[in-house]
């Protein structure tokens, strides 16, 4: 297959300047479970790359908590963590003036008594640096200390204060059936209102999502097309490589269709489906989401797979399977794999089927969408070639998300000098790195950033998290209810169990790794 290149004109690039952006106004950002990785690995990276780039202001501070004594050495391990993991030069002449904001509070999270120093703390160092009452709350704990931080933080009076901007944001799992979620979403805002809350997905904060939106809506070419009307079915893959990682306790209790499906899927699924907001703002822009999910019927239970992986070769190196890993049961029922089918019934989409799979131990990893057109009606160039290249492909627009984030299209072209009318599928390939350069951003930046603002566009509302959870729990229900005949399913380092294969077949299509997934 050929491929052309797509170029970014340097000329237009240089009109482009970071003058839209808003610093935010001062203000603690204060993050529960700070010891853990995500703060590390993430969250400070990121803060340090907005720092960087002039949008935080200079008096701003971050409060890390969590249970161990940490305060000798919270700030030097998160300077450690900017270098390692945000791509930061050690001698970067901002640096040490940013971990000089870098504080730190030791607390068991379900102590009420606790809460009353953190509150002296944060106002202590308010004081201090003339900072004021903003304040940004991150939860980045295990979700059973959602509810206890929440309902302190609002007897203490750190939920509402009477003056300033105060915010939460709570990192996934949201939940784990629409029953707990509801529950949650009520502890949530009887502390919080809900234009308070800030539930975050980081896949809402890779460029190449936002830039699903700009694709449909800032491009008159292909808004015309986005329908049933020419489009046959849509693909949504979401594929790892690696295995669990040492998480075995928390994978047991999730799964694959809680860990990725309910959420980061349907995200995908609704900047693809979603019609045209009147503006993009946060209710507008959540108000289309939801109409799309709303407009999704239940699930059949033959429509839903699922598969765990045994052992295998990835990327040339034998692996165990999941029932082997580190504090796993060795007779797990956990999914490691799923897969699905569903329709959109809406002028938009109707008849139009949506395949999503998410797993991890696969051959390659890679988070895309493929749009699949149909062909046209009248195949003239098929009878011409007929027995020199078999039938032509169809179009295929396919947005990649990672890890080689861009847009490719797919379309056929005449092969020059042919001695027939031959014809070869050629791609036009749009190449964020090659266009832009390399970016050190993780995805946080953006989303530390709205929530700093305490803009809600690229988080989830309550409704939308309640009605996925909706869609998905009868399969989690009828998953549970019956274990499966076979596990594990499907070696490491294949593309997943033949049950999958099998959603496809039945309609007459293959997934798209059958034409090179995550190749471009």
């Amino acid at each position: 297959m050929a491929t052309a290149q797509i170029r970014v004109n340097p000329e237009d690039l240089k009109n482009l300047t970071m003058s839209g952006e808003q610093i935010p106004e001062p203000g603690i950002l204060v993050i529960f479970g700070a010891s853990g990785d995500l703060t590390k690995r993430k969250l400070l990276p990121a803060l340090f790359h907005l720092e960087q780039a002039g949008l935080l202001p200079a008096n701003s501070a971050v409060v890390g908590v969590a249970r161990r004594p940490l305060a000798g050495e919270f700030a030097a391990d998160m300077r450690a963590g900017i270098l390692e993991f945000g791509n930061v030069a050690a001698d970067d002449p901002k640096l040490e003036e940013f971990v000089k904001r870098i504080h730190y509070y030791a607390l068991r999270f379900d102590d009420a008594t606790g809460y009353v120093g953190l509150k002296a703390e944060l106002d202590r160092i308010a004081a201090e640096k003339n900072i004021g009452p903003n304040r940004l709350y991150y939860l980045a704990t295990a979700p059973e200390y959602f509810a206890p931080i929440i309902e302190n933080l609002g007897a203490q009076g750190m939920a509402q204060p009477e003056k300033g901007q105060v915010g939460v944001v709570i990192e996934k799992p949201f939940g784990h059936d629409l029953e707990s979620a509801k529950e949650l979403n009520a502890q949530v805002n009887a502390v919080f209102h809900e234009d308070q809350v800030f539930r975050i997905d980081h896949y809402l904060g890779k460029e190449t999502v936002q830039n699903i939106l700009v694709f449909r809506f800032a491009n008159g070419i292909f808004e015309p097309i986005w329908n049933r009307n020419y489009i046959d079915h849509v693909q949504i893959t979401a594929a790892e490589s690696i295995g669990i990682e040492g998480r075995g306790p928390f994978y047991e209790k999730a799964g694959a269709l809680r860990d990725v499906v309910q959420n980061h899927m349907m995200e995908l699924l609704s900047f693809v489906a979603m019609e045209p907001p009147s503006s993009f703002d946060a209710q507008a822009v959540r108000r289309e989401k939801v109409k799309a999910w709303r407009a999704i019927p239940s699930i059949p239970a033959t429509d839903a797979v699922r598969g765990q992986y045994g052992p295998g070769i990835v990327d040339g190196q034998k692996v165990i399977g999941y029932r082997d890993e580190e504090r796993v049961s060795p007779t797990s029922g956990t999914e490691t794999f799923a897969a699905l089918k569903l329709e959109i019934e809406n002028w938009r989409w109707a008849g139009v089927p949506f395949y999503l799979r998410a797993g991890k131990r696969l051959k390659r990893r890679v988070t895309e969408i493929s749009i699949q057109f149909k062909q046209p009606p009248l195949l003239i160039f098929n009878r011409m070639a007929a027995g020199q290249q078999g039938e032509i492909q169809p179009n295929l627009l396919t947005i990649r998300i990672q890890p080689d984030e861009g847009i490719s299209l797919r379309f056929g072209a005449k092969v020059p000098s042919a001695p027939s009318m031959a014809v070869c599928p050629v791609t036009m390939d749009f190449d964020y790195k090659d266009a832009f350069g390399n970016s050190s951003a993780n995805g946080y930046e953006r989303l530390l950033l709205e929530a700093m603002h305490g803009d809600q566009t690229l988080f989830a509302h309550r409704d939308g998290l309640e009605v996925t959870w909706a869609l998905y729990t009868p399969i989690l229900e009828a998953w549970a209810a019956k274990e499966p005949e076979v596990f594990p399913n499907y070696f490491a380092g294949t593309w997943g169990p033949d049950c999958a294969d099998r959603l496809l077949e039945k309609d007459g299509r293959t997934w798209r790794n059958q034409f090179g997934l995550g190749v471009h």
